[in-house]
């Protein structure tokens, strides 16, 4: 009896697959993709789309912060629910008036050098896995320098530019937002960082330096701690941040440089 023949076509460039997780090289059936392959993207679909409209469990992630040994707050943004602040994403930028009220009473006149605002933003998920270790690593190398900080915030249904509003309230010379980013199709639980010196409500996207795609999977907590707090010493150092303010962390020497070039070979 013959052996029965393969439908599946493979791609010459297969072997690149190992050092991306890309969608390349997949290969057909015919002229369509394979099924496996197929239904690999479905699922990074469905799961991309669970983290989207995913809830914070914000209770738990101050019961957790609190547990370490930190002072939290919890605070909603102006959208109601999680319908409103995809549909609404001025919303999120802003604090409802419940959240204002407590972050005036709070510290009235009060000032710090950082406020640290826990965002869920566009994925969740990637703040429940992803939040809790880097802080421990960020707050660790912020500790001999002395940076005063505010109760670490929580802020449900929220964006980038909610974190203006908060360090605004506390009186913070800096305001760092950890917050989901809008998931891809082979990463949904990936955290982004957005630092901004002297944070106020209005400011735009080019006063922040961006800090991405933190998860084991991507960069480390230890190497994202690094790139944040040489920001922030920078950033205190010339009294600005966004466009003005260069990342100039080094590569890690530590990693494997390819000594091979499939382009040239």
């Amino acid at each position: 009896m013959s052996e029965p023949k393969t439908v599946v076509i493979a791609n010459s460039w297969q072997a690149l697959r190992q050092i991306t997780p890309a969608r390349i090289a997949l290969g057909r059936a015919g002229v369509s993709l394979p099924t496996a392959a197929q239904l690999d993207f479905q699922l990074a679909h469905a799961r991309a789309r669970d983290a989207v409209h995913a809830e914070l469990d914000a209770g738990a992630l101050a019961q957790a912060l609190k547990a370490s040994g930190q002072d939290c707050l919890i605070l909603h943004s102006a959208a109601a629910n999680r319908k409103s602040y995809l549909q609404r994403p001025d919303l999120g930028r802003r604090l409802d008036a419940q959240s204002r009220a407590r972050l005036e009473q709070l510290a009235p006149g009060a000032s710090c050098d950082l406020a640290l605002v826990v965002a869920d933003g566009l994925s969740a998920l990637a703040i429940e896995r992803n939040a809790l270790a880097f802080l421990a690593a960020l707050l660790a190398r912020l500790a001999p320098d002395h940076w005063s900080l505010a109760p670490i915030i929580v802020v449900s249904q929220a964006r980038v530019a909610v974190g203006d509003e908060v360090a605004q309230l506390l009186g913070a010379r800096a305001v760092l937002v950890l917050i989901g980013e809008r998931p891809g199709l082979s990463s949904p639980d990936s955290m982004g960082l957005y630092l901004t010196w002297a944070p106020r409500v209005g400011l735009t996207d080019a006063r922040r330096n961006c800090v991405s795609n933190i998860r084991p999977a991507g960069l480390a907590y230890e190497a994202a701690a690094c790139k944040v707090h040489h920001l922030l010493s920078a950033a205190q150092k010339c009294g600005t941040s966004g466009v003005s303010l260069k990342d100039e962390t080094a590569l890690d020497s530590a990693a494997p440089v390819p000594n091979n070039d499939f382009l040239l070979g």
